[in-house]
């Protein structure tokens, strides 16, 4: 069983910036596609960012130039930073990795910008 840990959620001012990590841990063999998604109250979840095996990347057009998303394949993470936050960014955060070509998800963590 894998199991998923985000972690650097929080309260941020409108410009500030903030770094999300996610851990996997468990019986992991393999790793391959790596993500970020959000979910704002009343919305839908919607992907933020995600990474391929091989370090390609795609950034959703709300956050692109604002944010990049990086993995440590010997550590089983996946980071997200985020510069220039903004309001509409406030959501709830969820880690996504397809683990043994099995997709998991972690609890989510909260961001909060304020204006």
């Amino acid at each position: 069983q894998v199991q998923l840990v985000e972690s650097g959620g929080g309260l941020v001012q409108a410009g500030g910036s903030l770094r999300l990590s996610c851990t996997a841990s468990g019986s992991i063999f393999s790793i391959n596609a790596m993500g970020w998604y959000r979910q704002a109250p009343g919305k839908q979840r919607e992907l933020v960012a995600f990474i391929s095996s091989g370090g390609s990347t795609i950034l959703a057009d709300s956050v692109k130039g604002r944010s990049t998303i990086s993995r440590d394949n010997a550590k089983n993470t996946v980071s997200l930073q985020m510069n220039s936050l903004k309001p509409e960014d406030t959501a709830v955060y969820y880690c996504y990795m397809r683990t043994n070509n099995l997709g998991s998800w972690g609890p989510g963590t909260q961001v909060t910008v304020s204006s």
